[in-house]
């Protein structure tokens, strides 16, 4: 996919959320999507809205799960996705799976639910702490080979070193040449994917930054070496 614009009959109403800065900068001027696309920015900003819409326009759950899961416990999704326009590249693949931390209950509760009708060696996910079973389920095969892989925070629940480990598994991945994948994180490990276009949300919609340049970075940085700084604020 190289592009999610605005669809050209799309009817916005006023307010959320539309009226979101970095949702209004997408419908006003749409946001080319590079091999690896990383959203950053404080809670509130609109990572999660923007890829909870692009992984729908694309034909993904919004709940999580592919493009064939039809599973679902509460409608909460914004219509954002009923407002955009994906542009694919010529021989672009239809696959995808989408994982968001907020709803990764209920997606493992549907892969167990289902498992002897579809995937007969899936694990039961539940039999797992969270961290494991996503580390898991990348390791059924639903991530291999050309697609559109969406992830909403997947450092909920991970380590420093199983967040080390899905960096270079996202790595390895992007060495298929029909792979594409965003990611919304507040993680500056994930963040640090190698060749990502980093974009970061705040008040004014989004723009590029380097990974040093990040906000998250710095203040990782500056807690990590002298936490104090932070913590007499709190008292």
């Amino acid at each position: 996919m190289r592009r999610v614009q605005a669809h050209p009959d799309a009817v916005i109403p006023r307010g959320w959320p539309a009226s979101l800065p970095s949702v209004r900068q997408l419908l006003d001027e749409g946001l080319d999507l590079s091999r690896a696309t990383v959203l950053v920015g404080e809670n509130g900003t609109g990572k999660s809205t923007l890829v909870e819409a692009i992984a729908m326009a694309f034909g993904l759950n919004g709940e999580g799960g592919s493009t064939g899961a039809m599973h679902t416990t509460w409608t909460s999704e914004s219509p954002l996705h009923e407002w955009l326009q994906l542009v694919r590249g010529a021989g672009a693949s239809r696959w995808g799976y989408f994982v968001r931390a907020d709803t990764m209950h209920d997606l493992f509760t549907f892969l167990d639910s289902t498992r002897t009708e579809s995937h007969t060696g899936d694990p039961e996910f539940h039999r797992f702490s969270h961290g494991e079973a996503f580390r898991t389920l990348f390791d059924t095969g639903r991530f291999n080979g050309d697609g559109f892989y969406v992830l909403d925070e997947p450092e909920a629940g991970l380590s420093f070193a199983a967040q080390l480990r899905l960096v270079a598994e996202l790595m390895n991945m992007l060495t298929g040449g029909g792979v594409q994948v965003l990611i919304a994180t507040h993680s500056p490990i994930i963040a640090s994917l190698p060749g990502a276009t980093v974009l970061e949300l705040d008040a004014d919609g989004y723009q590029p930054r380097s990974w040093a340049d990040l906000d998250l970075v710095m203040h990782y940085r500056s807690f990590c070496d002298a936490p104090q700084r932070y913590l007499r604020h709190l008292e």
